[in-house]
């Protein structure tokens, strides 16, 4: 009797084991996303680049990370500088395997880094994959 109930407790403890680990292997959607828009607005600063800014400087409301021309440059550019950040919203073109790999690696899905200014991130695979799942979740076109 005694050794049944220690067998049962046993099977339970390694059931809530299982639930437990099997529960916490992927962060909630939500809580990724909210991760990475955090990491896109307060770290990255991604709009800095890739939102267009009216002549206060700020962020034209609606547009963020929609693309926008470069408004700076050094006094030599390299030979493949880039004249305008790319819209980054719902990361159109991009697989989000390539994606986490670009963040992770700066190297694109086409085996090339990104274009300066961007910088070449090497981030770990949990910041990388809230970025692109809080990237996926915007529209790609201005509401």
């Amino acid at each position: 009797m005694r050794l049944a109930m220690w067998w049962g407790l046993a099977v339970l403890v390694g059931l809530g084991v299982v639930a437990i680990q099997s529960s916490s292997a992927s962060s909630p959607p939500a809580a990724n996303t909210a991760h990475g828009k955090y990491l896109v607005e307060q770290v990255a600063r991604c709009g800095d680049c890739h939102s267009p800014h009216n002549p206060k400087g700020e962020a034209i409301a609606g547009k963020e990370l929609r693309g926008a021309p470069l408004t700076f440059k050094p006094i030599a550019p390299p030979p493949d500088w880039a004249d305008a950040a790319p819209n980054i919203a719902g990361l159109r073109g991009w697989d989000e395997k390539d994606a986490v790999k670009f963040l992770m690696t700066g190297i694109a899905y086409n085996d090339l880094p990104a274009r300066p200014p961007m910088p070449q991130y090497h981030m770990n695979q949990e910041d990388a994959e809230a970025i692109v799942a809080y990237l996926k979740s915007l529209s790609p076109v201005a509401k």
